[in-house]
């Protein structure tokens, strides 16, 4: 008889993620950057902008000659050039003098501050009337208001975003480092699972985990490697198990992974040469019959059969070990939570940290979290439910009207 498996706290758990390397580094266009990981610190090799520059259409002044100006009492000022757009000007403003100057044209030497063309007026081909009084700065980016030379501007770790594109294409960056994106195999097994264009027979059900897990992880940033589906059969798991790994970065194998009679994951993960068992059951609910292997240095799961605690388990363990080899920091880890008011009791063993399915609505301006109750081989759950709330592991359930976090599914 096999031996039942003894449980792993959650956090122990994700102390484990250290073991495992980052994946390597490539470079890529910049324009292909949104959403992959930075693989090294960017600094400003020159103050954006490097020259002071119009944000309004009107005319460039020193501010102090425009002080005391108003409708009733305008500042007259004497036209001291045109700038050009694209070119540098020629030319210096001094007290007493205007230019004028596009959105996004370079201020002259002398000049502080724009006057909108709005608020001024031609008198004659010389001269330029301005009726509202700037301060230094308006109506202008001044050199290196944006980012001063040497400055880092992104860091290690972080989850680039199209403005972040944009901020490397500013510095005329046409490549980036970024780590590579993890290579996830992912396995299903069963005798009674068939592939989603088979007909059932009676006893069969078709692979609903391959897909939902494959979803998850595009969604943490990897890339899904389908191996298929393999018979409840000790050399048939051990020899996909091997081919899982030759061909990825990190392997999920669902099924199998509890001690009953037809549960031969376990065995066929540790039975890979250089293999370490390092969990066997986490104290979740659900989820409990999890594996979590070494294999070298590539982490191995073996993940519950039931369609919701794998997904269960992906999302409250195996995304941060796959986000953390895809090189992302913890410094950039954001987790969305949504603060709402539990509708009914739900109840919890203490020595467990239970995830209870809810669905989230709004009435009367207030935010109500209802639970999706039901057993973990049903897929429904996990339809209906927005997001997932977790009781601690010493905490005997929650009350009605309780305030609760949920993360979003």
């Amino acid at each position: 008889m096999k031996k039942f498996f003894k449980v792993t706290d959650l956090p122990d758990v994700l102390k484990l993620s250290g073991r495992f390397p980052t994946t390597g580094v490539s470079t890529i266009p910049v324009h292909e950057c949104p959403g992959r990981i930075l693989a090294g610190d960017v600094s400003c090799d020159a103050d954006l902008p490097d020259f002071s520059r119009s944000t309004m259409d009107g005319h460039a002044v020193c501010a102090a000659s425009t002080f005391g100006a108003s409708q009733g009492a305008p500042a007259f000022l004497s036209l001291g050039g045109s700038v050009s757009m694209g070119e540098a000007p020629d030319f210096s403003i001094r007290p007493g003098e205007a230019a004028k100057i596009p959105t996004g044209g370079m201020l002259p030497e002398g000049a502080d501050s724009v006057s909108m063309v709005e608020h001024s007026e031609a008198v004659g081909e010389g001269a330029v009337e301005v009726f509202k009084a700037v301060a230094p700065g308006d109506h202008v980016i001044l050199k290196g208001e944006d980012f001063k030379k040497g400055e880092t501007v992104l860091s290690k770790g972080a989850r680039l975003r199209p403005v972040d594109a944009g901020l490397l294409a500013a510095f005329g960056k046409e490549t980036v480092r970024v780590y590579e994106k993890p290579a996830v195999a992912i396995v299903s097994t069963g005798d009674e699972i068939v592939p989603p264009g088979n007909a059932p027979t009676l006893g069969q059900i078709r692979d609903i985990n391959t897909h939902t897990l494959a979803g998850m992880v595009l969604e943490s940033g990897g890339v899904p490697r389908i191996m298929g589906i393999v018979p409840d059969s000790f050399s048939d798991i051990q020899k996909i198990c091997l081919k899982a790994l030759e061909e990825s970065d990190m392997a999920l194998i669902s099924g199998g992974s509890s001690v009953g009679a037809r549960d031969h994951t376990l065995d066929a993960i540790a039975s890979i040469p250089g293999s370490e068992i390092l969990v066997h059951g986490v104290s979740i609910s659900p989820g409990k019959p999890t594996i979590l292997a070494a294999a070298g240095e590539k982490p191995f799961w073996g993940l519950p059969g039931h369609v919701t605690s794998a997904m269960v388990v992906f999302d409250r363990l195996v995304r941060p070990f796959l986000e953390r080899m895809a090189g992302l920091s913890p410094r950039f880890k954001k987790e969305t939570r949504i603060f709402a008011t539990l509708s009914r009791n739900i109840s919890s063993a203490q020595g467990r940290t239970d995830y209870v399915r809810v669905r989230l609505r709004e009435e009367g301006g207030e935010m109500f979290a209802d639970p999706v109750l039901g057993k973990s081989g049903l897929i429904r759950t996990m339809i209906k439910a927005d997001g997932l709330i977790e009781i601690g592991i010493n905490t005997e359930g929650l009350e009605k009207g309780a305030r609760v976090a949920a993360t979003p599914l």
